[in-house]
């Protein structure tokens, strides 16, 4: 049995995204790429069930072109999974695409016992990834888990829902559960971890080896960069002028009043 992280790049939150001429992406050149934060999470405590689960390896797992995603899966691998599956792929994906590639990868590999991701991408966004790839394999899912205990052959989750609440499931069987923030304290990778990756195995996919039709069937266009900020406004004058403008700017600028 084994347990598989699905990690995924996105771009380094401090680069300036750039779309292209013609609106119909971003230049990726120019992008720097990162393992998703939520991700970090789902790597941290996938390394950390390996003992109790009693798994044999912990796989990290990506799609995308293979001389780009292969940075993050060294990440990984340094914080101390396993092996690592590359599915090299340039297309354009959608959640749904990505998850069936990741299934028919998982399944070419090995027996999986547990499956972890991150609860979203902070590029898309989408949180749906996690959902349709329980689908494919018709097994539970929690999104938003921030504790997990093993019992046995069983795994108690706690996941967050709205207004702060949370809930509590007990898990039979294989699973996959996106993480959330607070789950654990993801570790740097050391340097001997840094090391050891370089060694590690890293099995790569084409899409054509795992046979699966990735049409997308989400699609962008049109794709606009955010307006710029508007330059800041100092008030000056005494306090009383200073409410009165402010209060005039509320109402017939920002019409927030």
């Amino acid at each position: 049995m084994n347990i598989y992280v699905c990690v995924k790049q996105v771009p380094d939150t401090e680069t300036k995204v750039q779309v292209l001429d013609d609106n119909s992406g971003i230049k990726e050149d120019s992008i720097k790429w990162v393992v998703n934060p939520y991700d970090e999470y789902a790597i941290e405590e996938s390394i950390k069930l390996k003992s109790s689960l009693n798994a044999e390896k912990v796989y990290a797992i990506s799609v995308g072109p293979q001389k780009r995603v292969q940075d993050s899966l060294r990440v990984a691998l340094a914080m101390g999974c396993d092996e690592a599956i590359i599915i090299d792929n340039e297309s354009p994906l959608d959640s749904l695409g990505t998850a069936k590639l990741i299934k028919a990868a998982i399944e070419k590999t090995g027996t999986p016992g547990l499956i972890l991701t991150g609860k979203s991408a902070i590029d898309d966004n989408s949180q749906a990834f996690t959902q349709q790839l329980a689908a494919l394999f018709e097994v539970p899912h929690a999104q938003a888990v921030t504790k997990i205990t093993t019992n046995g052959g069983k795994i108690e989750i706690e996941r967050e829902v709205e207004s702060g609440s949370k809930e509590r499931y007990e898990i039979e069987g294989l699973c996959v559960l996106g993480a959330n923030k607070g789950l654990n304290t993801p570790r740097y990778p050391s340097l001997p971890g840094i090391m050891k990756a370089k060694k590690k195995p890293v099995h790569t996919h084409s899409v054509s080896d795992l046979g699966v039709s990735v049409e997308a069937s989400l699609k962008y266009t049109n794709y606009q960069p955010p307006a710029p900020k508007p330059p800041t406004k100092i008030l000056e004058g005494d306090v009383d002028s200073q409410v009165s403008e402010l209060v005039d700017l509320l109402k017939n600028e920002s019409k927030v009043l």
